[in-house]
């Protein structure tokens, strides 16, 4: 196998199950020193065993942060950047659905603040050093689930009238919002940023409550794509050569494809962007 990825660091969030996994997996085995997120600790190092043992690789490490609070963003933004001053691929891909309306420990809708808030506010503290180690590239797991989706910026949060695949869509639909702007900001620096969707895949996602909506995504799992194959298009986006350079792309199998009329907003993207840095700026005040 050629290590396309030797000498490289990657930061993979979500990697404890699921395609996060399955993508440490294989980029260790490009030659990628890999980083993996998790949150609970008892799994998250049976997930380091398990990368390490299939990659045949021992350059594999464990953080754990609960990304659903953004002290732990920073926390885990502060942990890399103490073991590491390189970072070549920003993985975010962790991700959540949850069938009712719940809060984050910061007052935000749970499923805005994993997928979303955290995306921006970890991409945030480690730009600097993705910069200082350009070529680099950031790569936002997303999902066609955005499509005919449209965000309330009025209500991010979703105070009234919650409904969890709705929900959903628009934490995906404000991933691409928020790549398509970070990668026009970044154009010169030598970090790129796309986005993709890795298919529909039976993992544990859509697990994190009990009930119907559960039974619901354990019954339809047979039915779904596996996390080897969901992880193709993550994998490809974080290492392919033929991708240097390129930026602000939404990816579906291995292709560039056109995203939603309303991704393309620029003037959302911008709002977007205004709105998720000032309710994430009262936690990097609070830390400096």
């Amino acid at each position: 196998m050629e290590m396309l990825m030797a000498g490289k660091v990657v930061l993979v969030t979500g990697a404890t199950q699921g395609i996060g996994k399955e993508s440490a997996v294989a980029l260790a085995r490009l030659g990628a020193t890999v980083v993996i997120v998790g949150r609970d600790p008892a799994r998250s190092r049976a997930a380091l065993a398990e990368v390490k043992q299939r990659s045949g690789s021992d350059k594999v490490e464990l953080l754990l942060a609960d990304l659903s609070s953004l002290l732990e963003v920073q926390k885990l933004a502060d942990a890399f950047k103490a073991k590491h001053d390189q970072l070549h691929v920003l993985l975010n891909n962790a991700g959540a659905i949850h069938q009712s309306r719940k809060l984050s420990p910061d007052g935000l809708e749970l499923t805005f603040a994993v997928n979303h808030a955290a995306y921006f506010l970890l991409t945030d503290l480690l730009l600097p050093t993705l910069k200082q180690s350009a070529p680099a590239r950031i790569v936002n797991v997303a999902s066609d689930a955005h499509k005919g989706m449209k965000l309330d910026l009025g209500d991010l949060q979703t105070s009234k009238g919650y409904s969890p695949i709705i929900v959903y869509g628009r934490s995906k639909l404000a991933n691409i919002l928020f790549t398509y702007e970070l990668a026009r900001r970044l154009r010169g620096s030598g970090v790129t940023a796309n986005c993709l969707h890795p298919g529909v895949i039976a993992s544990g996602f859509g697990k994190n409550d009990k009930g119907l909506f559960a039974l619901a995504a354990k019954l339809v799992a047979p039915f779904l794509t596996s996390p080897e194959k969901g992880a193709r298009t993550s994998v490809w986006a974080a290492s392919d050569p033929s991708l240097e350079g390129v930026t602000g792309k939404y990816f579906k199998n291995r292709k560039a494809i056109q995203s939603s009329r309303a991704s393309d907003d620029e003037a959302v993207q911008k709002k977007l962007w205004d709105l998720t840095a000032e309710l994430v700026g009262k936690v990097k005040a609070a830390a400096a």
